[in-house]
């Protein structure tokens, strides 16, 4: 019997390469990277051009049997509002609908989308979770984008027979992550003293391996068809905890200074940085049971292993 063929876009992002490189070494599917630019993947299985930006360059979908869709484009802290939407429309809502088409069209049987966990929205109560099945409520351009496109993708579905699975992550660390997690190790290894040494918030993430893990179970598994699944470690971290995790993986003192949550957010709503804060200060936990439940998944990769990982690839190949 042959294999699945399997088209990841944006095989050359963080995301997108690791899944079709673990694709790779489980045998059981045939990858193909859509790609822009260059790629190490070159020569390890068939590449094509893909670019969401650009309308005319849609991958031959001729055999695929499944879309796993990687390529967005992505939120950046410093994006003016006015013009956000539009610029995260044109490419996460226009062009992934495209490229849906396109595989509905070409007899593809299962378009697996990456969004976001920004549709559920920014925050959640210290003890409450987000759930796959909560009410969006997304509240920047990019979430928006994001939220956008799943619906559209859900019309596609339901006006073709095309199957969606969504797949809302949160923050994705391992190694060779980059943003904003790339730079919170660069903060920690510079030895610089933070005053976040007493944030009682708690945040889900979701490393590399175990977001990967769920999406190739997505390409195949028949309880995920139509479903909509978050993504997570199963385990939630301050962000003192996270801080301090790192910088013993990075084999520096954790240098956290206990300085009040309430003093922070004023300081960062007086200089203008609101929105950090939040993301520092605030809560944000994801219930992945419903991923138990349908799908048998449970994260496996453990999080101190993969902030060693992390840690050491960043010394390795990104610290000056």
């Amino acid at each position: 019997m042959t294999a699945p063929r399997v088209l990841v876009t944006g095989a050359n992002g963080f995301v997108g390469e690791a899944t079709v490189l673990k694709l790779l070494m489980q045998q059981a599917f045939q990858p193909v990277a859509a790609l822009r630019g260059n790629s190490r993947l070159l020569g390890l299985c068939p590449v094509v051009k893909f670019d969401l930006t650009q309308p005319e360059q849609l991958p031959d979908l001729t055999g695929i049997d499944v879309v796993i869709h990687t390529a967005a484009r992505v939120h950046v802290m410093n994006d003016i509002a006015s013009q956000a939407l539009e610029s995260f429309r044109k490419v996460n809502v226009e062009g992934t609908l495209r490229l849906a088409r396109r595989a509905a069209s070409s007899g593809v049987k299962r378009f697996i989308f990456l969004s976001s966990i920004k549709v559920n929205g920014e925050h959640t109560s210290r003890g409450q979770r987000f759930r796959a099945d909560d009410l969006p409520n997304p509240t920047d351009a990019y979430g928006v984008s994001k939220y956008e496109a799943e619906e559209s993708l859900r019309a596609l579905a339901h006006e073709t027979g095309l199957e969606v699975v969504i797949i809302r992550p949160p923050l994705v660390y391992g190694p060779g992550v980059k943003a904003n997690f790339q730079s919170m190790l660069r903060w920690l290894d510079t030895g610089m003293p933070l005053p976040l040494g007493a944030i009682d918030n708690k945040r889900s993430l979701v490393a590399i391996d175990n977001l990967v893990s769920l999406i190739i179970t997505c390409v195949d598994h028949p309880s995920a068809s139509n479903q909509v699944f978050l993504a997570g470690d199963g385990v939630d971290l301050s962000t003192s905890e996270l801080l301090s995790l790192l910088s013993c993986s990075l084999g520096r003192p954790s240098r956290l200074i206990p300085v009040p949550q309430y003093i922070l957010q004023w300081v960062a709503k007086l200089v203008g940085r609101r929105g950090i804060a939040d993301r520092l200060l605030g809560s944000l936990q994801i219930d992945i049971e419903k991923n138990k439940e349908l799908l048998g998944w449970v994260p496996s990769s453990d999080i101190d292993e993969t902030f060693r990982r992390t840690a050491k690839y960043y010394q390795e190949h990104t610290a000056k």
